[in-house]
């Protein structure tokens, strides 16, 4: 069992709490940071976690704690990572894994220096949909893949609301940080790195209950085509759709999956649903005591935020940016 501690306990933090603790047989969290422990006594209390501070280097200075999980706001992420890594301890780290590519490599080779493990908080990447998408794409199935597409709308800016959230400094790229810093990981590890991005960013209405859409078209270092969207208002809604020249795969929602192939054929599967929040600690854990590699590298996490920050600077700039 990997003796872990947690830093930040807002929304995400406590739905991690609950998604790990007393259910997961490989990690359990011992001591938790927040900034706010008067609002958490009773979620330690009735979780058995055994330890509550209120600042990153209690829980790095405790003896018991062998990994930290960050789910602190987006800003602090990289220098946390570097923090962590340096006192030696394995790091499981919420997406965005950082704002700037340039931060992420930073990140990444504080991890490789110390030897630890880096997990970060991807969690569409363990929906039973995309594992056997990816293993379709891999099959060859779909002849030479060309084309890319995918679409995550999720109304939880408005639903769950806090005032970092509101910062440019801390969601930049409007709602990329939120819903499309997803489909920009299963975009990495389908096929790999982003060479050039154009995006489309339009707004209603700013603050809290944003109404806003954004659109990117992709260029990847493999000659592969891709397009993404997300719209922060809109119900819960998620595809991604690969195409190739003898056939297409289309993932829906956590647990759908559509390939359509030559001929007029169709095929759907439907796949039991998965805790997809503790699928991925138990990966992080199952990493941690060398029994598997985390499912998702640590080039494809700086792929992932390159393209993110490409992204961010073509909204800024109204051009087609190079990651």
């Amino acid at each position: 069992m990997l003796n872990a501690g947690i830093v930040g306990l807002g929304w995400w933090g406590r739905n991690i709490v609950d998604a790990v603790q007393g259910k997961s047989e490989r990690i359990r969290f011992v001591h938790a940071v927040t900034k706010e422990p008067q609002t958490a006594r009773d979620l330690v209390r009735t979780k058995g976690i055994e330890r509550l501070s209120t600042d990153l280097e209690a829980v790095i200075a405790d003896p018991q704690v062998e990994a930290i999980a960050l789910a602190t706001p987006h800003s602090l992420h990289a220098d946390q990572i570097v923090q962590v890594a340096g006192a030696g301890k394995h790091v499981f780290c919420e997406k965005p894994l950082a704002l700037k590519r340039a931060d992420a490599e930073r990140a990444v080779a504080a991890c490789r220096k110390a030897g630890v493990v880096l997990g970060v908080g991807q969690n569409k990447h363990f929906w039973p949909s995309m594992r056997e998408l990816r293993k379709i794409v891999a099959s060859g199935v779909l002849g030479e893949v060309l084309h890319l597409e995918a679409h995550y709308s999720n109304e939880n800016s408005s639903n769950f609301f806090a005032p970092w959230r509101d910062s440019p400094q801390e969601t930049p790229g409007a709602g990329m940080t939120g819903t499309g810093i997803h489909l920009l990981e299963a975009f990495s590890s389908l096929f790999g790195p982003v060479s050039e991005v154009s995006s489309q960013f339009t707004s209603r209405r700013g603050g809290h209950d944003p109404r806003d859409t954004i659109a990117v078209l992709f260029k990847f270092a493999n000659g592969v085509s891709g397009f993404l969207g997300a719209v922060r208002p809109s119900p819960v809604y998620w595809r991604v759709h690969v195409f190739g020249d003898a056939g297409s795969a289309e993932a829906l929602g956590e647990t759908e999956l559509i390939v359509r192939t030559q001929g007029g054929k169709i095929e759907r599967s439907k796949y039991p649903a998965e805790d997809s929040l503790r699928a991925e600690f138990d990966a992080f854990a199952d990493a941690v005591a060398g029994r598997a590699p985390y499912p998702i590298s640590m080039d494809e996490m700086v792929h992932t935020i390159a393209a993110f920050d490409a992204i961010v600077r073509s909204i800024e700039s109204g051009r087609s940016e190079r990651t």
